[in-house]
């Protein structure tokens, strides 16, 4: 959850956040983090060279591009499939939306909302057939009809009983009957549109209820869940947002914003060539699967292939929702930003891997219950609440249970220790000390939080096994050589986490410029002191208002 951090509570990463470190040391820092990383990703190169031919490896690990000599790790169904599959099925599908969106806004922008949402009903009808619509629009004629009730435990209690028809017999198996066709992405279209079409007509609901003077109307509705680029796989927006957004009759778009959009479409082009080149060389999928060849991996292959899946994880997710975010952007939306990277992370508060489920969850669940993040009473009920709904929202199982316990335990403990460490004699003590040592002093605290994030996380991308073979080599097996070893990297790589958080406070928030030193008035023998004085006022009260005006409520980054 990212809101508590944003919000002003006393989060240990949001502390001595512009406390510099001498660049010798930040140069250090960065040599020690690039070598560990080549060193680790060359272990993996090894193992996956030399265990292409493993039974286990068979099914995954395929001919790839021709012209490298070597297979393919294609254990990422979803992965293959946007960008192997049905890569043509989804251009042909996006390239239809932006030429209809764009005609239409070019003649008729007052209609580009009604335009999306036809085109979307036509495509969802012509991929899944007109019963699945029929099971859709169900959906979201019984949530409206809640919504116009205005009570906002109601509709939360309909949504979630409605989320939960699609996690047990005999409700699964009914509701799949609807879709028309046997096709390999059935399963997985069929569970993405219904889930995010609960999920926003969730928020329709809430947001009508928060609404004073009158409902909005069902064709609202419609229009924000049919939109094509977000119906299947997300990522979810607000209603709030996408309703003003997409009413927007103002379609004019900021110097280089086409510019920037383009930009990014190459930049994902690029990033997903890499992704494909790296598969040829690393099988940072398929190597978790085997068991028996984990238990003879060297610790750094392990550790690394840990770290690598996550970070994998972070890429397919950024590139993913970039592609559809990017199709959005020509439509004049703001769509939720890519999440953030697990190589920038050390704390539980920012910790997602899809920022509009994240921005969901905060809006709805977690700030509405949670009040000002500062009690932990009120805390510990707007954390279990939340993972609770995103248990449902996953669907639960034993590896979900485990995740989302240990993420919950780390959520709240962050604030427990903050809370702690803000009491005395803690406050004089890193009062007394540099700003300097505060951070490197924090640093170490941030690197055993770095593996639980790691650890907890690797449980709902691999298994409880490949987890549980991680923590045993790095904690007991690999005590003390790997353990230091491990750490003491990690810990390089959070301070440079936070020399970026500090070169990137610096630019939003600016320390004011220090005041104007006084004239010198020098008197001269012939008396022109008095007017040099006075020529020198209007100089100074420029030069003063030339100083940035400082908020005295705003609070600074320390």
């Amino acid at each position: 959850m990212h809101s508590r951090g944003a919000s002003g509570a006393p989060v240990c990463a949001t502390m001595g956040l512009k406390a510099a470190l001498p660049k010798y040391e930040i140069y250090f820092y960065n040599t020690v983090l690039c070598l560990a990383m080549f060193w680790a990703a060359s272990w993996i190169f090894e193992v996956s060279s030399s265990s292409t031919n493993r039974k286990t490896f068979k099914t995954s690990v395929r001919p790839g591009f021709y012209y490298f000599g070597r297979k393919m790790d294609t254990a990422d169904f979803e992965w293959m499939m946007w960008f192997s599959t049905f890569r043509e099925h989804i251009l042909f599908a996006l390239s239809g939306h932006v030429l209809f969106a764009k005609i239409c806004s070019m003649l008729a922008p007052q209609y580009r909302s009604l335009v999306y949402l036809v085109y979307g009903l036509l495509a969802v009808w012509t991929s899944m057939g007109w019963t699945y619509v029929t099971l859709i629009l169900s959906h979201c004629i019984l949530l409206y009809s809640i919504s116009l009730v205005k009570i906002r435990w109601l509709c939360f209690v309909t949504g979630l009983c409605t989320l939960a028809m699609f996690r047990c017999e005999p409700f699964v198996s009914w509701q799949g009957g609807f879709v028309e066709g046997d096709f390999e992405l059935r399963h997985v279209l069929f569970y993405g549109g219904c889930g995010f079409t609960i999920m926003r007509c969730m928020s329709f609901a809430l947001e009508n209820c928060e609404r004073k003077d009158g409902n909005y109307n069902i064709l609202e509705l419609l229009k924000y869940n049919f939109y094509l680029p977000f119906f299947y796989f997300g990522p979810i927006m607000t209603f709030d947002k996408f309703y003003v957004q997409a009413n927007k009759s103002d379609l004019t778009r900021k110097e280089w914003e086409l510019w920037n959009i383009s930009l990014q479409a190459l930049i994902h082009l690029g990033v997903i060539i890499v992704v494909g080149v790296l598969f040829h060389f690393m099988y940072i999928l398929t190597i978790p699967t085997d068991m028996k060849l984990l238990k003879h991996l060297s610790d750094w292959a392990l550790v690394g292939l840990a770290y690598f899946n996550l970070v994998y994880d972070w890429v397919k997710a950024a590139i993913m929702f970039g592609v559809i975010n990017t199709v959005s952007r020509l439509d004049h939306l703001d769509p939720p930003k890519p999440p953030k990277c697990i190589t920038l992370l050390y704390v539980f508060a920012e910790t997602h891997f899809d920022r509009g489920i994240n921005e969901w969850l905060c809006k709805y669940v977690y700030d509405h219950l949670g009040g000002k993040h500062q009690n932990v009473v009120e805390e510990l009920v707007a954390t279990l609440c939340t993972f609770g709904v995103t248990i449902l929202w996953l669907g639960p199982c034993e590896v979900v249970l485990v995740w989302a316990f240990f993420n919950c335990f780390g959520l709240n403990f962050e604030l427990w220790t903050a809370m702690f460490f803000s009491m005395e004699p803690f406050a004089s003590f890193e009062t007394a000390m540099s700003e300097a040592t505060s951070r490197r002093i924090r640093a170490v605290f941030n690197t055993f939080n770095f593996w639980c994030i790691v650890l907890y996380n690797i449980l709902s991308l691999n298994s409880l096994d490949f987890a549980k073979l991680v923590a045993k080599r790095l904690l007991l097996k690999g005590f003390p050589i790997t353990t230091i070893i491990v750490m003491f990297v990690t810990y390089c790589l959070i301070q440079m986490i936070k020399e970026r958080e500090r070169r990137q406070a610096l630019i939003d928030d600016p320390d004011p410029l220090p005041p104007a030193p006084p004239p010198n008035a020098t008197a001269s023998p012939t008396g022109a002191a008095a007017p040099t004085a006075t020529a020198t006022a209007p100089a100074a009260a420029a030069a003063a208002a030339a100083q940035p005006v400082v908020d005295p409520s705003k609070e600074k980054a320390e």
